[in-house]
C-alpha cells in the first residue's frame, strides 16, 4: 500500500519490550524473503526501499547497556530506535544512547516535561524524535494525547528533528505523505515544518542510520539550483558593461 500512495521508502518494525521475559534481539529479515520483487513507487519508475528498524521500550536504565554495548545484531538494522518510559530514560536517550530516533509516547499523558538541554542535546547530536498518527485516528482520547504531548514538545524543540510515522499494522490505518503532512500542523507544526517531517528529516534520519553503521561517516550532496540574481552577480562588471551597450 506505501508505494500506491507515494511513499519512497518503508521500514519493517521489529519490537522488543524488556518488560516481557526471553526478549532477544535477532537478526533482521532481509527484505528479498519477504518481497520477491518490490513494487515500483507511484509517478516514478524506482523501486521502493525497504528498511529494517529496531525498536527498544526501556523502563529501566539497566535496559540501556545493550544499546551501549557492540551487539552484532543491533549493527545489522538500517534504524535503531529507542521508546524511553521515564524522564530519566528520556535523558539518557537524548544525551548518551547511539541511536537515531527516540520515540514519543501518544497513548498516554506523558509522566514527565519535556526539557530543553536533553532536547538541544538530542538535536545537536542529529537524532530525531518520532511521533505516530495511528493512534489520532483509532481513538478520541489518544487523538487528545497525541495532540497535547506534540505541542509539548514543539514548545521545546521549536519543530526541529519531527519525524512523523505511522506503525501502522493495516492498509486502512496508512496515510498518504500530504495528509500526514496537514496532520503536523495540528500538532504544532509550521507548513515547512510539517512537510520536512514526512520527507527531508525522514531522509536524513536513514542517513544517520547509515553513519551510525559506518566507522566514519557519510557525504549527501544535494544539488542547488542557481537563482538569476548569482548568475548576473557572476558575470564580471567589463563584460556587464559591453552587453549592456
Amino acid at each position: 500500500v506505501c508505494f500506491s500512495v507515494g511513499y519512497s521508502a518503508v521500514a519493517l518494525n521489529h519490537v522488543i519490550d524488556f518488560k516481557e521475559k526471553k526478549q532477544e534481539i535477532i537478526k533482521p529479515v532481509s527484505p528479498s524473503e519477504l518481497f520477491p520483487s518490490l513494487p515500483i513507487v507511484q509517478g516514478t519508475s524506482k523501486r521502493i526501499k525497504v528498511l529494517t528498524r529496531l525498536t527498544l521500550v526501556v523502563s529501566d536504565p539497566s535496559h540501556c547497556n545493550l544499546l551501549r554495548s557492540t551487539s552484532a545484531n543491533i549493527r545489522l538494522y538500517d534504524i535503531i530506535a529507542v521508546f524511553p518510559k521515564t524522564e530519566k530514560l528520556f535523558h539518557i536517550a537524548c544525551t548518551t544512547l547511539d541511536v537515531d530516533l527516540v520515540c514519543i509516547n501518544v497513548t498516554e499523558k506523558l509522566p514527565f516535561y519535556f526539557r530543553r538541554p536533553p532536547v538541544n542535546m538530542a538535536i545537536d547530536r542529529g537524532i530525531y524524535f518520532e511521533l505516530l498518527y495511528t493512534p489520532a485516528i483509532k481513538d478520541s482520547t489518544m487523538r487528545r494525547y497525541t495532540i497535547s504531548n506534540a505541542i509539548s514538545l514543539m514548545q521545546i524543540c521549536k519543530g526541529k528533528n519531527i519525524v512523523i510515522s505511522s506503525a501502522a499494522e493495516r492498509p486502512l490505518e496508512l496515510r498518504g505523505p500530504y495528509d500526514v503532512a496537514n496532520l503536523g500542523l495540528l500538532f504544532g507544526l509550521s507548513e515547512s515544518e510539517a512537510k520536512a517531517a514526512v520527507s527531508t528529516n525522514c531522509r536524513a534520519t536513514m542517513l544517520h542510520g547509515e553513519t551510525r553503521k559506518s566507522a566514519c561517516g557519510i557525504v549527501y550532496t544535494v544539488k542547488k539550483p542557481r537563482k538569476v540574481e548569482e548568475e548576473e552577480t557572476a558575470v564580471p562588471a567589463c563584460k556587464k558593461a559591453k552587453t549592456q551597450a
